[in-house]
């Protein structure tokens, strides 16, 4: 008779690793990506509309470098002392020169549009965003006492900002609303968090952040 061959037998954590090993890496990529990488956040309030609505979820990039026009995540200090975290457009770069003449921005003295503006600002234009803010009285007056759609934090319709060296200049897309750069100041690289990138609720609008 041959002799049997005799089967090595697998312990309980080689048996266990080798059916969950891959589901344990994989969770653990996840858990580090989203500690490194990236982040869910929130939208709360309208200072983004009609771009990012109130309570929208977004998914936010850590990594990326910040651009002109993208949707940024900034950190804030309130008048209570406490940070929050802030949703808004960056307009100036580090550097930069921004003017805006009647709703109209130039960048270093070059007359740059802003097309995520047109909604609003065509609502403005014909009845000063009355139906847009039906939502709102208190909004409704302040577009009515508006006389632009971009005002500074003192109601001009023309004015000029240098942004420093090293900062942000970061405006929301609901201009008349928006507390922002116009009233906080600019914004350093270290309080900016990373990029809006893609929007994952509701559902109906799922997608990319343009």
């Amino acid at each position: 008779m041959g002799r049997r061959k005799q089967q090595a037998k697998r312990s309980p954590l080689m048996n266990f690793i080798a059916e969950w090993g891959l589901f344990i890496l994989l969770l653990a990529a996840f858990f580090a990506s989203r500690y490194y990488i990236w982040s869910p956040v929130a939208v709360d309030g309208h200072s983004m509309d009609p771009t990012l609505q109130h309570q929208e979820r977004l998914i936010m990039i850590k990594t990326t470098s910040i651009d002109r026009f993208d949707i940024v995540v900034a950190s804030e200090t309130d008048t209570n002392g406490e940070e929050k975290l802030i949703v808004k457009r960056v307009i100036g770069m580090p550097g930069d020169t921004i003017r805006y003449e009647n709703d109209v921005l130039y960048v270093n003295n070059e007359q740059v549009d802003e097309p995520y503006l047109a909604e609003y600002l065509a609502a403005f234009q014909k009845d000063k965003l009355q139906e847009t803010y039906s939502y709102s009285k208190q909004f409704q007056d302040m577009a009515l006492a508006a006389e632009a759609f971009t005002q500074d934090a003192n109601g001009y319709v023309d004015f000029t900002v240098t942004v420093p060296e090293g900062q942000y200049y970061l405006l929301g897309d609901d201009r008349l609303v928006s507390l922002d750069s116009r009233e906080v100041g600019s914004f350093s690289r270290e309080n900016i968090e990373g990029e809006v990138v893609f929007r994952m609720w509701p559902l109906n609008r799922i997608g990319t952040v343009e």
